[in-house]
Order: structure tokens, then sequence, then C-alpha cells
């Protein structure tokens, strides 16, 4: 069973049904014990990473969410759920992120006719290999929303960037952790092999 934190930060119901199309079982929850409990854990999100942090402390979920990626169980944060992974984000100073992985949320730079947010299809690179993009060829492209990025203090750890006026890092594995700034969920058939990777992990087949 996957289940998926909800802590009133949207965008959970389209990465439920991009799951269930996958033939997984999945709960939307924000029990702890149930979240505890699951073979694989996501975190989506889209909003403001102040806002985020504050619900994710109102619902008592930091330290369940320290606990899941301790005990290994793999976690996948999307979007909002990458940021708030990390340790902070110009988006809201002085707020501390989950700091699940060393790194900084900074906002994409004006620049060139580039519109902030960033919103489309963009190309991945694969600087290290990752396990969520077994057999998704390099170039393939993924849909965007996005005004801030990762900044990652561990190269190692980034799996896929993309450019847009500066390298973004779009995903990130650690261990049985995971992270992806665009959302698989609405990008197409390569965004489903993405998740169908990470339901390969919890399954123990990757």
């Amino acid at each position: 069973m996957i289940a998926i934190i909800d802590y009133d930060a949207g965008n959970i119901k389209s990465v439920e049904k991009a799951f269930m199309a996958l033939g997984q079982e999945v709960v939307i929850t924000r029990d702890q014990e149930t979240i505890m409990n699951a073979e694989g854990v996501v975190l989506p999100g889209v909003g403001a990473f102040g806002d985020a942090m504050e619900k994710l402390h109102a619902y008592e979920l930091v330290e369940t969410i320290h606990k899941v990626v301790e005990k290994k169980t793999p976690f996948l944060g999307i979007c909002l759920g990458l940021q708030l992974m990390f340790e902070s984000s110009e988006e809201t100073p002085g707020v501390e992120g989950l700091g699940l992985l060393k790194g900084k949320i900074i906002r994409i730079p004006e620049g060139d006719g580039l519109k902030i947010p960033h919103i489309g299809w963009n190309n991945l690179s694969y600087p290290n290999q990752g396990r969520l993009y077994q057999d998704i060829p390099e170039n393939s492209y993924v849909y965007f929303v996005h005004s801030y990025y990762l900044q990652a203090e561990e190269p190692e750890i980034v799996r896929a960037t993309t450019e847009y006026g500066v390298t973004i890092h779009a995903s990130v594995e650690k261990d049985n952790t995971f992270a992806c700034q665009f959302h698989p969920e609405k990008s197409s058939a390569v965004g489903m092999k993405i998740l169908e990777n990470f339901v390969k992990v919890v399954k123990g087949e990757a």
C-alpha cells in the first residue's frame, strides 16, 4: 500500500489516480500509524513553502516523515514536496524545511524572455544513474510548474537536471528517498514510467 500524505497542499487526486492506474492500492491520509506502516510514502504538494511547513507541523507529520525516511521506506517528494525535503527556501526566509537532504531552494532568476513561474515541458539530463529513470531515455520531456528550484549540496544525489536559465536539480535520490521537481503524474507516458519505477522500488524489484 502506498500512502499519499494529505496536509492540505493540493495536487493529491492526480497523484492518487496515477498510482491507481498502475494497479496500486493507495490511501490518502495524515494518520501517522497508516503512514508508518505503508510500503511506500508520497509527499506531493503545490503552493508556498512556509504555508506547507506550517501545515506539516500542525498535523504533527514532521517527525513521522523523518521516521519513514530513517527506516528507509521508499519515499517520493513531488514538486513542492521536493522543496520541503531540503533545509530552507528563499520563498520563506527563516522557515526551516524538513532537512531530510542538504541543499536550499532558490528563486529562478529573471532572464532573457524566461517567464516565472516556469510552466511547461522541459527535457532531462542524467548526471548520475537513478533508479527512477531506468528505461527512460535521456532528453525525455516532463512537465514543470515552479518559481523556485533546488540547489542540492551533494552533487552525487542529483539524478536529473534541466535547463531554464540556470541548471535546475530536477530530481534526487539518496538511499530510498526520491524527489522530482516536475510532476510525473502530469508528464504523460514518461511520467507514468517514472512512477512505475518508484513502485518497483516499493516492491523490492529495483
